[in-house]
């Protein structure tokens, strides 16, 4: 199975301190669990940061209806 990502780009402006750009990329590593994929440095001095994150997909039981079983006793 291949990993899937969603991916999200920011761009940070040319006078973006490099404090205030690892700041925003922790906030969004730490609390979104984004990871860097790519940064892209203009010849004006702006950056593209690309990030992404893994897409989890939830897989039903296969089989495992409701009408095969009935419902859940309360033992």
């Amino acid at each position: 199975m291949s990993a899937d990502y969603e991916y999200r780009v920011i761009s940070l402006p040319r006078g973006t301190t490099r404090s205030d750009a690892r700041r925003l990329l922790t906030e969004h590593a730490e609390y979104g669990r984004w990871e860097l994929a790519r940064v892209q440095i203009s010849f004006g001095g702006a950056r593209r940061v690309w990030l992404r994150r893994r897409i989890i997909r939830v897989e039903r039981y296969p089989g495992r209806h409701l009408a095969q079983h009935g419902p859940p006793t309360g033992r």
